[in-house]
């Protein structure tokens, strides 16, 4: 791509208008990772948290954000999203969030996937920062898109 979508011929930042695309069905999905010790992972799958359940709680949150993605991120489209999937899985290196988002409609759905996978790694990190405050946030990445006139993507 030679020119940002994002910026008019002045430079200046600019919704992309999507108004003569036609509505299509797409689908992102993301991904991201809470790295933590062993013993808060343990903590937090065991339920033994002092918040209360951690991935039920992350989950929501990131099914929530990605409802409200357009209200965070200045220039993406209001969109009707038709399913959200938010997951968060043990992983020998903390914890895994994993995220499905799908419409149909004139444009793509990839920030709402990034949206909602950011969103519940935050809240894993706030539900379990009493127990280990050096938890790190990290390689929150879009996985795959499909639909839209750029076809589908997977990360290599």
């Amino acid at each position: 791509m030679s020119r940002l979508s994002h910026l008019d011929e002045e430079g200046r930042a600019r919704m992309v208008d999507v108004s003569a695309k036609p509505a299509t069905p797409r689908e992102a999905r993301a991904e991201g990772l809470v790295r933590m010790s062993s013993a808060t992972r343990d903590l937090a799958l065991g339920g033994g948290a002092f918040k209360g359940d951690v991935r039920a709680a992350a989950e929501i949150a990131g099914v929530m954000a990605a409802k409200r993605t357009a209200d965070l991120i200045p220039l993406c489209h209001p969109l009707a999203l038709t399913k959200i999937e938010v997951r968060v899985e043990a992983d020998p290196q903390g914890l895994a969030v994993r995220a499905l988002v799908a419409t149909t409609g004139p444009t793509g759905v990839e920030m709402e996937a990034l949206t909602a996978v950011a969103v519940a790694c935050l809240t894993v990190y706030d539900m379990l920062k009493a127990a280990q405050r050096d938890m790190i946030v990290e390689g929150v990445r879009l996985v795959e898109k499909h639909g839209g006139a750029s076809g589908d993507w997977r990360a290599p």
